[in-house]
Order: structure tokens, then C-alpha cells, then sequence
């Protein structure tokens, strides 16, 4: 969304229709646009963003996650040494089950001599191989990310949420890899190790080019998150940066699930799942700046509004607040771990404040269904 900033002239030429007291639809990301003296309310305040609003340097302060580490409970399929539980025996700290010694192709020094000394029988006991973590962050770049209003866009804010979880899950050989949501296509970005490694990573979700308003193609969320599901098979993380909102999907019902849910429900049957949601204030919050017209980037949708009504006000911020129940409520219908971060809240508070009760949680979170392994 973008929105004329306050104290920006409300709507008052005599060219212009009265504007009826009443919400707009819900359900889609919205732009708020002021009236042009001469070609009438039909260009955006301010307009599309031409850089990042967040720097390289300050996307995630080191310092503040130095002693936060994110928990992992699944089990990892990976090739080399790490520092995470995996699925087969192999050389490990963890322990696994007894069987009886074989000479000649047993180590002496696994003997485990508890269960010889109760069976009298030599036993050595397994241990589970630790392994290399593969991390993979889908981050939604699509026209209704480009909306900001407290210094930061929905998009900037996402590209620090990937950093953050990234210097969080950095390990002895783990990998991290991204994926970019634009309408045209899924623009992948290969996973590699080391801080030097995810820093490059950032600057090129930074630079990427902005999506136009209007802009179409095949490519929706729920068809990156099944693409995302299919493409990397190996189990690890996987973190999806979005607003979580489908152009044209107008239903408020929470029993009613969004299109993308499914493919949220099967990416996390394998693989432990984190859905960042990033919200603007003014996406939940409508302020009294008198009339306008919202619009939304995403489809052909527009509508004026008088917000200097109170009731007007109050049925839009109850319908973008059972939008975001919605989106709350499907999430965890899809068992995946679920954050939402807003533009005017310190990020990086609130996500150390997440990954620190996530810890209580995450096990039960993200237990498999039944007859599929962990």
C-alpha cells in the first residue's frame, strides 16, 4: 500500500464526485491516492519506490542475536558434518540404539558395557550422525510489498526478516538459499555457506527491481510455496516472507482456507516451516486524513472513502482485522511456525522475542502427521 502522508491535501475539487461513507472491500492489499488538480485522483502520493529503505549494514544487528539461536526439531538429510540431529547412524553425539558387537567390524571403544553387563552378551551402541542445515527463505516481492509508511517498505522489512533468521541459523556448514516471488517468475538464488555467502544473497534481494502496480503473471504464492516444495527436496528450513494476500480474494471467513494453504500444509510435511507475515500500520490501522481513493497495486479494484467518518473507519480496520485472523488461523491450520512483523516495531525485538518462546513450542508445532517420520 502507499498513502498521502499527513497533512496532504483531502479531496475537494468540484471535478471530483462526492466520496460515499463507506469501507472498501476487504481481502485486498490497498494504495491510498490523492486527487491530481488536472487528470482527477488517479496517481499515487508516492509513487512507486525507487531503492531500498533499509541499508545492507542495519539489516540485522550481530550483536543483538550473538546469544539467540533458532530451534530446529527436525530431523536433517544433509551430507556433511553439522552441528543438527539427522535421520541415519553415523559419527555423532547423539545416542541411538544398542545391537550385539561384530568383531572385526566394530570399534572396541563403542562398546556400550551397561547393556553387556545386563545380557553378557557384547553390545556396541549407535550414535546419529549430525548434520549440515539446509535453510531456503521465499521472499514475496509482488506490487503490494512495495507499500510502507514509517520510513521502511512491506518488502525492505521482509529482506531484513531473511537476514535476521539468516545470522540466527548460521552454523558449522549450514547453507542458506533464496527464492524471489515476482508475478512473471520464481527467481532462484543458489544456497552456499559462510556469513560473506548470505550477506551476497541480501544484496540481491536489495537490488532487485521493483515491481509495477498493475504488474501480472503466472506466478501467485501458492504456486512458489508447491514450486518451493518440489524443487528442494532435501528436509531442512524453510522461511516464507509475505503479506500472505491474494489480489481479488475478498472472504473474511476463517473456516474458509486461502489458496495457499494446502501448499503451506505439504511444504511443512518434510521440512520445518517459518511464515513471516509483514504488516504496515496503516493496513490495519486507516487514519483520518478526510477523503480519498483507495485503490489496489494488484488488480483494477478502486474506491473513494470519506475516512474523516468514524464509522467508516471502524468497519474498515474490523475488516482488515478478521483478514489477519484469517491469515493467523490458516497458517496455523498449516502447522508451520508463524511471526508477524510490522513496519513501525523494532524487527529484530520481535523476532528474538519470538524465536525465544518458539523454543517451548516448536517441537509440538511441527510434529509430522501420523505414519510420516520426523
Amino acid at each position: 500500500m502507499s498513502y498521502p502522508p499527513p497533512g496532504g491535501q483531502p479531496f475537494g475539487s468540484a471535478s471530483i464526485p462526492p466520496a460515499p461513507s463507506y469501507p472498501p472491500a476487504s481481502g485486498v492489499p490497498m494504495q491510498f491516492a490523492a486527487p491530481a488538480e488536472s487528470t482527477g485522483a488517479v496517481a499515487s502520493v508516492l509513487g512507486e519506490p525507487t531503492r531500498a529503505t533499509i541499508p545492507l549494514s542495519k539489516l540485522a544487528p550481530e550483536a543483538a542475536l550473538r546469544r539467540l539461536e533458532l530451534t530446529i526439531v527436525r530431523r536433517l538429510e544433509g551430507f556433511l558434518h553439522g552441528d543438527h540431529l539427522g535421520l541415519l547412524p553415523g559419527p555423532g553425539s547423539d545416542m541411538s540404539d544398542a545391537r550385539i558387537y561384530v568383531p572385526g567390524e566394530d570399534d572396541v571403544r563403542r562398546i556400550d558395557w551397561a547393556v553387556t553387563a545386563r545380557t553378557t552378551v557384547p553390545y556396541v551402541r549407535d550414535t546419529i550422525a549430525d548434520r549440515e542445515l539446509e535453510v531456503w527463505a521465499l521472499l514475496d516481492v509482488t506490487p503490494s510489498m512495495n507499500w510502507g509508511t514509517e520510513g521502511v517498505t512491506n518488502r525492505d522489512l521482509g529482506i531484513a526478516a531473511v537476514a535476521t533468521i539468516g545470522f540466527l541459523s548460521q552454523k558449522m556448514g549450514d547453507r542458506f538459499g533464496g527464492f524471489i516471488l515476482r508475478p512473471e517468475n520464481l527467481h532462484r538464488l543458489p544456497a552456499r555457506s559462510g556469513r560473506s555467502a548470505l550477506y551476497g544473497l541480501l544484496r540481491k534481494m536489495l537490488s532487485q527491481p521493483f515491481v509495477p502496480d498493475h504488474a501480472t503473471g503466472p506466478m501467485t504464492l501458492a504456486a512458489s510455496v508447491e514450486k518451493l516444495s518440489r524443487l528442494q527436496r532435501r528436509r531442512g528450513l524453510r522461511v516464507v516472507v509475505s503479506d500472505f494476500l491474494t489480489p481479488g480474494d475478498h472472504e473474511l471467513d476463517p473456516n474458509v482456507a486461502p489458496d495457499w494453504e494446502r501448499s503451506m500444509r505439504r511444504l511443512g510435511v518434510r521440512n520445518q516451516v517459518l511464515a513471516v507475515e509483514v504488516v504496515d500500520r496503516r493496513e490495519i490501522e486507516f487514519p483520518n486524513v478526510g477523503d480519498m481513493l483507495i485503490r489496489d497495486p494488484e488488480t483494477d479494484f478502486e474506491r473513494y472513502v470519506n475516512t474523516g467518518d468514524p464509522d467508516a473507519r471502524a468497519r474498515m480496520d474490523a475488516a482488515s482485522a478478521a483478514q489477519r485472523e484469517r491469515i493467523r488461523i490458516s497458517l496455523r491450520r498449516a502447522g508451520v511456525g508463524h511471526i508477524q512483523l510490522r513496519t513501525d516495531r523494532d524487527w529484530v525485538q520481535d523476532i528474538a522475542r519470538f524465536v525465544l518462546a518458539y523454543r517451548r513450542v516448536a517441537s509440538m508445532l511441527h510434529a509430522p502427521p501420523q505414519g510420516v517420520t520426523k
